[in-house]
């Protein structure tokens, strides 16, 4: 008899794995991550962990398998909270779900279930593992899941082959509304409880109140860039080579408060992101303002008028080397090859069409269709068909 630790939540998807993995014969063990207890940076009087904790133990009673807590606060505030800050504070935006799955769930999460002797680790994940043979040896594939609504192989795009090999994803062939129903028919205390919002580890918490706890409000300028400014007719070069022109299609435009007017303040550009629109409190335009850029060293803000403004669009994105990331490894890029591939920058963006474009220093993706807010330090997924292969951090 195999035995599994399942991640249990407190939620209903991992609480239907948990029963799905038993009647497949599995001998199973149920253990919930406390990943954060630090008071000074709880917003909320709430405590959601101590509820989802009881709500886990409840549905390890009723399924009669054992039960235990872990705190994993420590590595969490190293690995996850430490390295957002850190993020934000450079002007980028990181994606806390996917650093927790690679560093927390599937690795010291891991580590604590295999030592006590799981052959296995499961989550409530929508997605899937495939198993094939390449060259006499197994490779693990990161599928997507069964109910496009609700596909999670997004979040999980920096796990590895030996993380893969050991994950287990049972409700992945399923849809949301059908692990509803089993629970419904189980009497699950989590049956009806509504999916976590917010952060993956401080439950109903605004991140911009988050953020502010660490770092300090500054005030400074928001600037309205015209989108008939001549910064969006720039010509291409004639002549260029491949990598000069994607690097011309992926470069960042450096704005200046000469280019635009000003029309309001804000309490921090570390606070913001690309594509955001609301927060500003800027009023009296026709059209929403979004943010296009925003530049952490002088503090300011940068807006253009509505969702199709030329400044929240771009063709190219560039991964630095140490940041590609492949899943499967037999499919790795040489310098100077290409591939056709389907991809996202955010989870649930539909796939785009893409090539990624292989070089000494990095990687581009360049896309068919230009793209809205790409953003600096959140992940960009490749897929073939439904299986996901690789992924990057934007830069």
């Amino acid at each position: 008899m195999k035995r599994v630790v399942v991640g249990l939540s407190g939620g209903v998807d991992s609480s239907v794995a948990a029963y799905l993995l038993q009647e497949q014969g599995f001998e199973v063990i149920g253990l919930f991550m406390k990943n954060w207890h630090d008071d000074s940076v709880t917003i909320s009087n709430e405590c959601p962990w101590l509820e989802d904790s009881n709500d886990a133990l409840l549905v390890a009673e009723k399924l009669g398998i054992p039960f235990q807590t872990v705190d994993l606060s420590e590595a969490y505030k190293e690995k996850i909270v430490d390295y957002m800050f850190n993020e934000y504070e450079k002007g980028r935006t990181p994606n806390p779900d996917v650093l927790c799955n690679r560093e927390i769930k599937f690795d010291v999460f891991m580590k604590i279930a295999l030592s006590l002797g799981a052959d296995y680790v499961a989550t409530g994940h929508y997605c899937r593992k495939g198993e094939i043979d390449v060259d006499g040896k197994t490779v693990y594939q990161l599928l997507a899941g069964a109910d496009n609504n609700k596909d999670q192989s997004y979040f999980l795009c920096q796990l590895s082959q030996e993380q893969l090999a050991k994950s287990l994803f049972p409700i992945g062939e399923l849809t949301k509304p059908e692990v509803r129903e089993i629970a419904m028919e189980l009497d699950l205390v989590t049956a009806e409880k509504r999916d976590s919002q917010g952060l993956c580890f401080i439950g109903k918490v605004r991140l911009p109140e988050f953020l502010q706890q660490k770092l300090k409000s500054k005030e400074g300028l928001i600037y309205q860039i015209d989108e008939n400014n001549p910064v969006y007719n720039l010509e291409k070069e004639e002549g260029l080579s491949t990598e000069e022109k994607l690097s011309f299609e992926a470069k960042k435009i450096g704005y200046t408060p000469e280019m635009g007017k000003v029309v309001g303040k804000h309490q921090g550009a570390h606070y913001f992101t690309i594509g955001q629109r609301k927060g500003l409190n800027v009023g009296g335009t026709t059209d929403p303002l979004f943010i296009i850029a925003t530049n952490v060293e002088t503090n300011t803000i940068y807006t253009g008028l509505g969702s199709q403004h030329p400044g929240l669009f771009k063709k190219a994105l560039f991964i630095e080397k140490s940041e590609i990331h492949w899943i499967r490894n037999d499919m790795v890029l040489a310098n100077g090859e290409a591939m056709q591939v389907m991809a996202r920058i955010r989870y649930r963006q539909p796939l785009q069409k893409a090539t990624l474009h292989q070089f000494e220093n990095g990687m581009y993706v360049s896309f068919e269709e230009s793209q809205s807010a790409i953003t600096e330090g959140q992940f960009v997924a490749w897929y073939i068909e439904s299986e996901l292969i690789g992924s990057g951090v934007i830069s």
